[in-house]
């Protein structure tokens, strides 16, 4: 079994930047495929970015140029750095880690980009 724990979310201002963080515990290995997604009210969740098996980081076409994925892999903690924040980024962030016949995913942290 795999926890996924999310933090760093919070109220921040049209232009400004958080930084979320994703540690998933309970893994006896490091964990490679690891993403971050975002579901708004009224609409399906969507993936932000992402680690998949090969190590690569994939991008969702919003988050190019504005967000980055960084990790530390001896602690299986994954990192999202937000920058230049808009309101339409208001969303629960979720984290999805993917292991062998199984996914987990955290509880969710909010991020409101509102003046």
């Amino acid at each position: 079994q795999v926890q996924v724990v999310e933090s760093g979310g919070g109220l921040v201002q049209p232009g400004g930047s958080l930084r979320l963080s994703c540690a998933a515990s309970g893994a006896r290995f490091t964990i490679n495929n690891i993403a971050w997604y975002r579901q708004a009210p009224g609409t399906q969740r969507e993936l932000v970015a992402g680690f998949n098996s090969g190590g690569s980081t994939n991008y969702a076409d919003f988050a190019k140029g504005r967000f980055t994925i960084s990790r530390h892999n001896a602690q299986n903690t994954v990192y999202l750095q937000m920058n230049s924040l808009k309101p339409e980024d208001t969303a629960v962030y979720y984290c999805k880690v993917v292991v062998p016949l199984a996914e987990f995913w955290g509880q969710g942290t909010q991020v409101t980009v509102s003046s």
